[in-house]
């Protein structure tokens, strides 16, 4: 999988980086952090590049991918979730529009589907008879749904949703269902989502602040991807991560290399283990790594 995401972006014309691990706080907002002592100064496992690659596309790459670890502390005991995983990780200028960053996340996937299924037939065979599960259901141009479309589709089927809220993890599979049976694909984008569930960096909507342009990216009523434009207005992005409970001073570098001008930018970022359990229909992430991090497990 990992040659497959690299020359597609290659070929798109992004630069592979990589990123500090270790960082002065957090890059995602909230406490689910590891925290720990750096030489007498308070420091944390990064939660993701997301700093650091916004801050190359200021320093004029334009396109950035990174694949490499990820920490998250959240002490979540699930079939999807783990303490460390390996993530993708894209950024990049936008020309006019959002939509330009899911057309990468469109054509990305879609190209790598289909290089699994004609070059790695025999792994997939190997998987099924152990553990048998259905190709997945895909198109040729990846469907798009609004937020509030996506509420809608809940809403008419007796399912209530906070406009304003966030999805939990039983909406997002009954309206995984939904969009199979309406549209015949188990892999769809939901965009514009609520600005208060997104973390600190993400943009408003120009035509309604109540929104965002984000989005996330579902494979069987799962999701695996979290993407949106960023704030690049230093003023508006102290601003947003003071509202989210973050310390503007441990970010002062990431803020600071705003001020000599960033062009609007976006990106996302995917977890990759939960990739392969989902289109492999596995039951839990576990499967799909060697040596699996999740809050009761560090060793071996």
């Amino acid at each position: 999988m990992f040659p497959i995401f690299r020359q597609f972006l290659l070929s798109e014309g992004f630069v592979e980086i990589h990123t500090p691990k270790l960082i002065a706080g957090s890059s995602e907002g909230g406490s689910a952090v590891f925290k720990l002592d750096y030489k007498g100064q308070p420091a944390c496992l990064a939660q993701s590049p997301q700093l650091h690659k916004q801050m190359s596309i200021c320093g004029d790459f334009g396109r950035v991918f990174e694949i490499g670890p990820v920490f998250r502390a959240e002490d979540s005991y699930t079939h999807r979730h783990l303490c460390e995983f390996t993530g993708l990780d894209v950024e990049m200028e936008i020309k006019k529009h959002y939509s330009e960053v899911m057309d990468i996340v469109d054509r990305l996937f879609v190209a790598m589907f289909d290089s699994l299924n004609e070059k790695c037939k025999k792994e997939l065979e190997a998987v099924g008879r152990q553990y048998p599960f259905e190709p997945l259901k895909y198109l040729r141009k990846t469907l798009r749904l609004t937020f509030e479309e996506g509420v809608q589709m809940l809403k008419d089927t007796g399912v209530e949703i906070d406009p304003l809220g966030d999805l939990n993890t039983e909406s997002e599979r009954k309206l995984g269902q939904l969009v199979l049976e309406k549209y015949g694909t188990e892999f769809y984008i939901l965009h514009r989502y609520p600005l208060a569930v997104r973390p600190f960096y993400t943009m408003p909507c120009y035509d309604n602040p109540a929104y965002s342009n984000s989005f996330d990216v579902f494979i069987r009523g799962e999701e695996i991807i979290s993407g949106a434009q960023r704030v690049h207005v230093p003023e508006l992005l102290a601003e947003r991560a003071q509202a989210c409970g973050i310390d503007v001073n441990t970010i002062s570098s990431y803020i600071d290399s705003f001020r000599y001008g960033a062009p609007p930018h976006g990106g996302f970022g995917v977890g990759l283990e939960r990739v392969v359990m989902l289109f492999c229909g596995l039951n839990n992430i576990r499967k799909t790594s060697l040596y699996p991090r999740d809050p009761l497990r560090i060793t071996p």
